[in-house]
């Protein structure tokens, strides 16, 4: 039982990516849970043995988690750097949203906070990923993070633009109406808006997303704090466990030498794991 206890909690705190369709979804939970009624009658003795759980990250290693051009918070020298794969329509993630704004109140200028984009819900996820990065080359990307979770995520607009177009109204010439709708509240270039949506940032979610499926990443939200691996929408005090050690860790680094501008690259990018390794290794 104690396993199956732990697959309810990892279900609960995080959302999977899946990209299948909602029939296939519910067919294939609905086999599950047969599947795990039957491990229990039969007391785990002799019964069919339990699938094994994808491979993650090791959280006692440090990830090389690259963020130039991401959209951040705080300032680029901080001493710990949160890198955050999230998906506009997990709602773990608008769980965890006011901690990060907790956790850049308590540590200031120590703390930056990286985002990334992990979809794992097309298309109307898709939608939002897209409409944040194309506001973050306009500098508008906290402010549009901020709409998003209001009005397109609180208010189930993103579903409607996720419907448009095939499911894919970012390529089309009218573009998506609500989050245009947004840019045009936030004094965003329209045409720019759509351009970058319709091009550069369907790579760099692409990006975002190899990235992090290479090092094992496959739910939202998961965190890497100067690398070291979180998942799920945890309480405030095991960000804050994490956040100690490696600040601990980088004043030590620091105060013997190293500068503080270049401690996660030296620390992090440099020493750091950049794809998960296999069992044994």
């Amino acid at each position: 039982m104690n396993k199956l206890l732990l697959l309810g909690v990892v279900v609960l705190i995080a959302c999977k990516v899946d990209n299948s369709s909602l029939e296939r979804k519910i067919d294939e939970l609905n086999k599950k849970v047969d599947d795990l009624k039957t491990q229990v009658a039969r007391g785990g003795a002799g019964g069919q043995a339990p699938r094994a759980r994808p491979a993650e990250p090791d959280r006692a290693k440090t990830y090389a988690m690259a963020v130039d051009g991401d959209p951040s918070e705080g300032p680029a020298d901080a001493k710990v750097t949160l890198v955050k794969a999230y998906d506009y329509l997990c709602p773990f993630c608008e769980k965890v949203h006011d901690t990060m704004d907790d956790l850049r109140k308590k540590y200031g200028n120590d703390l930056r906070i990286v985002y990334k984009q992990l979809v794992v819900h097309p298309p109307a996820a898709t939608v939002g990923a897209l409409a944040a990065c194309a506001a973050h080359k306009q500098g508008k990307f906290l402010d549009m993070d901020k709409v998003i979770w209001e009005k397109g995520y609180k208010g189930r607009q993103l579903q409607k633009d996720g419907a448009e177009g095939g499911g894919k109204c970012w390529e089309t010439d009218a573009g998506c109406p609500t989050v245009i709708g947004y840019a045009q509240e936030l004094g965003l270039s329209q045409d720019k808006f759509k351009a970058d949506m319709k091009g550069e940032c369907q790579q760099l979610i692409q990006k975002d997303q190899r990235d992090l499926t290479a090092v094992g990443v496959g739910s939202t939200p998961t965190f890497f704090i100067n690398g070291r691996y979180l998942v799920g929408a945890m309480p405030m005090e095991n960000f804050v466990a994490l956040i100690d050690e490696e600040l601990q860790k980088a004043n030590e680094k620091i105060k013997a030498g190293t500068p503080q501008a270049s401690y996660y690259q030296q620390a992090v990018l440099d020493k750091g794991l950049k794809q998960l390794e296999k069992p044994g290794q």
